[in-house]
């Protein structure tokens, strides 16, 4: 993409998690977890999500509800035309579909990285294994899983976490077992896990930042360490 003026993505400190400004919202937040926005050399403005693009992005974090409020309310344009400095530009009517695709498609990627380098564990039998264990470090259940199964596996991980008693529990992914076997290749994926802490702290980044964008508040995979034994309280949107 081509865009007017030149934009430091990286962090000035390698200690410290570099931050960006919703420029709907005027939170800030980490540039991990905020949407980067940026023009095409047609002047359309398209998602970033990798933030890989050069040059001016602006970056959002409000849930694709409030992003359709701005857009219909033309608030999204005001702010977007002082973002890139009044250069022009074409906002697409879809632009919340388009993000919402490019995360759902960051996020199946990442997952297919995890499988391809071996860190992706699939089937209840596998997964109730390692997680007894303790050696689950994250736990995914299709949108359509069976909540037998679920709970079932749920179980097994707070035992080997030795979280019994809490509301420990894997995230319930927005995809179906057929869009999960269509983005992995594999047949009837249902359930996932990752033994490795690193993977599954690269797998929870872009879930959690498409499963804010949707409007869901748990946590990508760790919707229970905010919680405490018995009812617990919900968990705050980041």
């Amino acid at each position: 993409m081509r865009i007017p003026r030149n934009e430091r993505l990286g962090s000035d400190s390698p200690d410290a998690a570099p931050e960006r400004k919703c420029i709907l919202s005027g939170e800030h937040g980490a540039r991990s977890a905020l949407i980067r926005l940026a023009i095409s050399p047609d002047g359309d403005v398209l998602p970033d999500v990798n933030a890989r693009a050069p040059g001016r992005g602006a970056w959002i974090g409000v849930s694709r509800g409030d992003l359709e409020i701005a857009l219909a309310k033309g608030k999204l344009k005001g702010v977007l035309a002082r973002a890139f400095k009044g250069a022009p530009l074409r906002i697409p009517e879809d632009l919340p579909e388009r993000i919402e695709a490019a995360l759902l498609r960051a996020a199946t990627d990442r997952l297919g990285l995890e499988l391809k380098a071996g860190k992706l564990l699939m089937g209840s039998d596998r997964i109730a294994e390692q997680a007894r264990m303790g050696k689950v470090h994250w736990l995914g259940h299709a949108a359509d899983a069976g909540e037998d199964g679920s709970r079932k596996l749920d179980q097994a991980w707070r035992v080997g976490e030795d979280a019994e008693g809490t509301g420990k529990a894997g995230v319930r992914l927005p995809l179906d077992r057929a869009a999960l076997s269509v983005a992995l290749g594999r047949d009837n994926v249902v359930h996932l896990a990752l033994t490795d802490p690193a993977a599954a702290q690269r797998v929870a980044v872009p879930l959690e930042r498409l499963l804010h964008f949707l409007g869901r508040s748990e946590k990508a995979g760790q919707e229970s360490d905010e919680r405490t034994a018995g009812d617990a309280a919900p968990l705050a949107t980041t």
